[in-house]
C-alpha cells in the first residue's frame, strides 16, 4: 500500500523537474511512495488544475505538492510525514526554503486584509503583509512550493479551487483548511532547497510579473476588495513618500 503520492507540476523546466525527481531518489522517504509528474509545458491548465490532476492520480494517503524547481534535503520528506501522523489536527505541513546560496527563505504570509493593509501602510506596523520567515511552528498560510496535505484534509477541504490559474490558490486553500479547524504546520527542521520563481518567469517578462497577480486577486478579495485593498495600499505608499520627501 502506497503512503504518499509526491505531486510535481512541470511548466518548462525540464531540468529543474529532473533535478527535483533526483533529490527524491537520493533522500527518499522511509514509506512506500510514488512520484506523479504533470507536464504543463504544451497544454498549461494551470498550477492548481496540474496539481489536482495529480492529485486525483494519486494512490497515497498523503500527498506532498512538489514545485518543479524544489530539491529535497536529507531527511525533509520523512519529518514533514513524521509530523503530520503525530498531529491530527494537521491540514497541511510545510519545510523550511531554502534559496539557492542555501539562505532561508521566506515562505510564510498572513491573511492579506484590508484592516492589515491599513496598519502596514497607514500606520507603518511593518511586515503584516510581507512573506516571511516564522518564529513559531502554526502559521496561516504557506507557498505551496513544497506542502504536504494530509488524508483529513483531503476529507474536510478537498482539491485546489481551479478558480485561480495561478497565484493566490496557496491563500485560498489556506482559508478553507481554517474554516475546517485544521492548521498549518512549519517546520524548521525539515529543509527544501526551492529556486524560487523558476517556473513563473515563462509566463511574463520580469517588468509584468506583477501583472499576472491580478486576476486571481480580484477572485480571491472579490471585485470590489481587490480594488479597495489595492487602493489602500498605493495610497498609503503615496503617503510614506510624501512624509519622507519632507525631512
Amino acid at each position: 500500500m502506497i503512503d504518499l503520492s509526491i505531486v510535481i507540476v512541470n511548466f518548462k523546466t525540464p531540468l529543474f523537474t529532473k533535478a527535483c525527481v533526483a533529490s527524491i531518489k537520493k533522500y527518499p522517504p522511509g514509506v512506500a511512495y510514488e512520484i506523479i509528474v504533470i507536464d504543463n509545458s504544451l497544454d498549461n491548465i494551470g498550477f492548481a488544475a496540474g496539481n489536482n490532476k495529480g492529485i486525483k492520480m494519486a494512490n497515497g494517503k498523503y500527498i506532498l505538492l512538489l514545485n518543479s524547481d524544489t530539491q529535497v534535503k536529507e531527511g525533509a520528506i520523512n519529518k514533514l510525514l513524521e509530523f503530520a501522523k503525530k498531529h491530527q489536527n494537521a491540514g497541511a505541513v510545510v519545510p523550511k526554503l531554502l534559496n539557492t546560496d542555501g539562505s532561508v527563505q521566506a515562505s510564510v504570509y498572513r491573511f492579506p486584509t484590508i484592516w492589515r493593509a491599513i496598519r502596514q501602510y497607514w500606520f507603518r506596523e511593518k511586515g503584516l503583509l510581507d512573506k516571511y520567515v516564522p518564529e513559531t511552528e502554526v502559521v496561516e498560510e504557506a507557498v505551496m512550493a513544497a506542502f504536504l496535505i494530509t488524508p483529513v484534509c483531503l476529507m474536510k477541504v478537498g482539491l485546489l479551487s481551479e478558480k485561480y490559474f495561478m497565484y493566490f490558490e496557496d491563500f485560498d486553500y489556506a482559508r478553507r483548511i481554517k474554516k475546517a479547524d485544521l492548521k498549518i504546520y512549519y517546520l524548521t527542521d525539515s529543509e527544501v532547497v526551492h529556486h524560487h520563481g523558476a517556473s513563473g518567469k515563462n509566463l511574463a517578462d520580469s517588468q509584468n510579473q506583477w501583472r499576472r497577480l491580478i486576476p486571481s486577486s480580484k477572485i480571491y478579495h472579490g471585485f470590489a476588495g481587490h480594488y479597495i485593498i489595492n487602493g489602500v495600499i498605493w495610497l498609503g505608499q503615496k503617503w510614506q513618500k510624501f512624509f519622507q520627501e519632507q525631512k
